[in-house]
């Protein structure tokens, strides 16, 4: 019987983890290693990524990792979007990486568009506008005369930074460049003219590689630190959400994915990117999947805003905020989930109450009706994204398939199915690790195509659930309502 080991190094906004992989007998195992922080640290009016904090917590867990004494075929690493780590000419970091929620970016979309136009831009990259893109950070580091940029030999996307770290190899995976806005989905290259108006050109980045690669190996150096061998260190989609729409287990195309965390992505896989009059003014992006594809898809502020709300109350578990939530009105106050005033507020909680006096609603008294106001609203806004998606897509859409945390969220997955009116399935928990895994065993030759990766993921599924639309008439009224108090406040 043969076993394959795979470590994934999975880095979200607010934690990070490595898990060992066994993939045996044409299913997967996970066991997570080493779970930590990944701290943001808030210094002279900015918000940075406590980069070496991560970095060291990395090396803890491949530690770990080595002391279970097993042969480890490869690492890959997944992380967040956008956000970049600044080194010299000696190799050594300039400065903490800002956090993709830093403020120093608000307004910065306007200043960029002085000099090309917001469809241009669209237009070059199917990217989203979003204040915190890479290359809005670029531009007002740009225009700042930030020296870090300034003396930047080499700019690396996070889960690049990890693996020059790792390897002394400067690469540039496809997928997390895809988010920056600065890459051409048809040529899947830099686009010259942005990198132009940034004063940057592709040198200024690492060779650009795309999942299924190999980086290198671990250096002597974190070889003596882990105590692991010269492991190879394989490109997966970088990006987590390219990693977790990987795992997507969909048999056919007539389906459309959410991964569900501290973000909900919304969307669908295609083969080309989907760039139009329609998809500009919805503001939909088109970001790099793995063999080639397109994820077409809606960024929509997920978890954040319970997670923000649940550091202001005594530790309550999630079972007990959903029973809460349960018997609670339904619809008695409503927000878009992705309104600017949800992005950073100093507190959450009083940011809701706001949102629902300035739409002239009742706004929550209680713990319960603040998280039932939290999973309506999402599901809503599902609903409102995927009626988008309806329009864009070359084929129906028949499904939805949940991923990610909220894949175990039994109260939203039934509410999303009510919202949007066709059947909820979920995938794993771990969407975004099993991505990562599945595409180190592409890699390693264990599956041979992306049918065969979602054909082990599915058989390795115990505990997949199906949610049938329920209350359609009274969601339909909610989601009426919904958009009478729909507003960017």
């Amino acid at each position: 019987m043969t076993i394959n080991h795979f470590v994934a190094i999975d880095l979200g906004a607010t934690s990070g983890r490595v898990i060992l992989a066994s993939l045996c007998d044409g299913k997967i195992s996970m066991e997570e290693i080493h779970r930590f922080p990944d701290p943001i640290i808030e210094m002279q009016g900015h918000f940075y990524w406590d980069f070496p904090a991560i970095y060291k917590s990395v090396i803890d867990g491949l530690s770990k990792v080595a002391a279970r004494n097993i042969e480890v075929s490869a690492i890959g690493i997944d992380t967040w979007g956008v956000d970049f780590v600044c080194f010299g000419k000696d190799g050594g970091m300039l400065r903490l990486p800002y956090c993709y929620r830093d403020p120093h970016t608000v307004g910065a979309p306007e200043e960029f568009f002085k000099r090309m136009s917001r469809k241009t831009l669209y237009d070059k990259t199917g990217i989203q506008i979003m204040n915190f893109n890479s290359v809005f950070q670029l531009d007002t580091m740009r225009r700042n005369k930030c020296s870090a940029l300034e003396a930047a030999a080499k700019i690396l996307f996070i889960p690049d930074a990890l693996a020059y770290l790792l390897t002394g190899e400067a690469v540039t995976e496809y997928t997390i460049a895809s988010t920056a806005q600065m890459i051409n989905p048809r040529t899947k290259q830099w686009d010259e003219d942005i990198l132009l108006l940034l004063g940057l050109n592709a040198d200024n980045f690492g060779r650009m590689i795309m999942p299924g690669e190999q980086i290198g190996v671990l250096t002597e150096e974190v070889q003596r630190l882990t105590g692991l061998g010269a492991v190879p260190v394989v490109a997966v989609a970088s990006h987590d959400t390219g990693s977790a729409v990987a795992a997507v287990p969909m048999e056919d195309e007539k389906s459309a994915y959410l991964s569900s965390g501290t973000w909900s992505l919304m969307g669908i896989e295609s083969q080309e990117p989907i760039i139009s009059e329609e998809s500009f003014a919805m503001n939909f992006t088109n970001e790099g999947g793995i063999e080639g594809t397109i994820r077409v898809l809606k960024n929509i502020c997920g978890m954040w805003l319970l997670e923000r709300c649940r550091a202001e109350w005594e530790e309550i578990g999630y079972g007990d905020l959903i029973a809460m939530a349960e018997k609670e009105q339904a619809f008695r106050s409503l927000i878009n989930p992705d309104a600017p005033c949800f992005a950073n507020p100093a507190s959450m909680t009083v940011a809701i109450a706001e949102y629902c006096h300035a739409t002239g609603q009742p706004a929550p008294e209680n713990i319960g009706q603040y998280v039932r106001c939290i999973f309506e609203s999402l599901a809503l806004r599902y609903r409102q994204v995927i009626e988008m998606l309806r329009e864009l897509s070359p084929v129906a859409i028949e499904r939805l398939y949940v991923i990610g945390g909220g894949a175990r969220n039994d109260l939203l997955n039934q509410y999303t199915a009510n919202a949007i009116g066709i059947p909820v399935e979920t995938g794993s928990s771990e969407s975004t690790a099993i991505g990562n895994v599945m595409m180190q065993a592409k890699w390693a030759g264990v599956v041979a195509t992306i049918a065969d990766m979602r054909t082990m993921i599915r058989a390795s599924l115990d505990d997949r659930k199906r949610y049938e639309p329920q209350f359609e008439e009274t969601w339909q009224k909610a989601y009426e309502k919904y958009l009478t108090i729909y507003t960017e406040i």
